[in-house]
């Protein structure tokens, strides 16, 4: 895997032993590469800004040669030049499917101990190199069970820290066992105690869903709606894609609730993972996607994800699709896909799994990534499909 670069003329160049890949052709700055060849792929992207302007991002290993299903690896990276080059400062041992935040000026990690594995937090007081460990309730253990989720946002509103989860009652079964669950504690409390936490009731889905169509939910975002609610909008597993499921959070963080009939809502990109954040400048809700364009359309939904798309929204179910910000014309070894990213004053970063060439051959396929890459998509507020990084013809729009 990629150590270190340098950067001339504002364009990362590595420097490879012989025999080592060079990555140019890679859109964005290079974090991580990890070859098909080693049977370990990249997951999990998240990003965070510690308070002295230091980015940090991260990500989790799967696949065959992976550890995801004992003991899983993530992988700790940290920038001082807002992203323009990487150091790898930690391999973390016992993390999986997590996301990175900053909270009372400390860095966490929280997420999965491993594939479907007991839920757990870790803090770190020396900007991501060391980390505590999870060893029981006091000190990082949350809770046992059989626990999904993704590096979804973390949000304060109400006194309380709140993080969207799912569980599983079959680990055989992806989607339709998924559970949605949200945890919560309050903000000035020591997030390594599980007793500090609440966890929601949990809350099944319905395969009679959508006439028939739905196939779960999953990968939650907590967002905080018009009117001040507590919202968890969920990724829905469908065919077609295009759908969220949008549940409704009791204030206590005890119980959830959702009307079939009216919380479908209508979400490019809803069957792939997706981040929701809330721009006070603009008033909008904000999210990168991967859209499913006309030239696309009839494919796997789920599967589409080589293109990635900025959308917006008034009120969390209206959404306008603004411009293309990524895209490759292949679908099945190219992908920018579950992206964590933040707002950076009138830009937007973002850390992206990305399946891309490279001199072993590329990506497994697009679902199996071989690189973790960092993007800075500049004046986000004003971009239009005319922005578009091809033309909207070439996505089977009219012009």
């Amino acid at each position: 895997m990629i150590r270190v670069g340098i950067i001339a003329f504002g364009v990362l160049v590595w420097s490879p032993a012989e025999g080592e890949p060079t990555h140019k052709t890679v859109p964005g700055v290079v974090v991580d590469h990890s070859p098909r060849t080693t049977g370990i792929y990249i997951g999990s992207p998240s990003l965070a800004v510690l308070p002295d302007g230091t980015y940090v991002a991260s990500h989790d290993e799967f696949g065959p040669g992976s550890t995801e299903h004992e003991r899983a690896k993530t992988r700790v990276f940290i920038s001082k030049d807002r992203g323009e080059s990487w150091q790898h400062v930690a391999d973390v041992e016992g993390q999986f499917w997590s996301t990175l935040f900053v909270h009372r000026g400390h860095l966490y990690l929280l997420g999965t101990w491993s594939h479907y594995g007991n839920l757990v937090i870790r803090r770190s007081q020396d900007g991501g190199r060391t980390w505590t460990s999870p060893d029981d309730e006091k000190s990082g253990l949350l809770a046992k069970g059989r626990f999904h989720c993704a590096p979804v946002p973390v949000v304060e509103h109400s006194g309380r820290i709140w993080r969207a989860v799912e569980d599983t009652t079959n680990p055989r079964q992806w989607g339709r066992s998924f559970r949605a669950r949200v945890i919560s504690a309050p903000t000035d409390a020591d997030l390594l105690v599980a007793d500090n936490w609440t966890l929601s009731n949990p809350l099944p889905g319905d395969s009679s869903w959508l006439d028939g169509g739905f196939g779960g939910f999953l990968e939650g975002n907590i967002v905080i709606g018009p009117a001040g609610e507590i919202l968890n909008i969920l990724r829905v597993a469908y065919p077609e894609g295009g759908k969220a499921a949008v549940l409704h959070v009791a204030r206590d963080g005890r119980t959830l609730r959702f009307d079939p009939h009216e919380d479908f809502v209508d979400f490019p990109g809803g069957a792939k993972k997706f981040t929701i954040r809330f721009d006070p400048q603009s008033r909008r809700y904000w999210s990168l996607v991967n859209w499913v364009p006309p030239r696309h359309q009839g494919l796997d939904a789920a599967r589409v994800r080589n293109t990635l798309a900025l959308v917006a929204s008034p009120d969390l179910r209206h959404w306008e699709i603004r411009t293309v910000l990524l895209y490759h014309s292949d679908t099945q070894r190219h992908a920018f896909q579950y992206p964590d990213w933040l707002f950076d004053g009138d830009d937007i970063i973002a850390a992206i799994r990305t399946a891309y060439d490279d001199e072993a051959g590329g990506a497994h396929n697009a679902h199996d990534a071989n690189y973790l890459t960092f993007h800075r998509f500049k004046c986000f507020r004003d971009l239009t499909m005319r922005d578009s990084v091809v033309p909207p013809a070439e996505l089977g729009l009219q012009e």
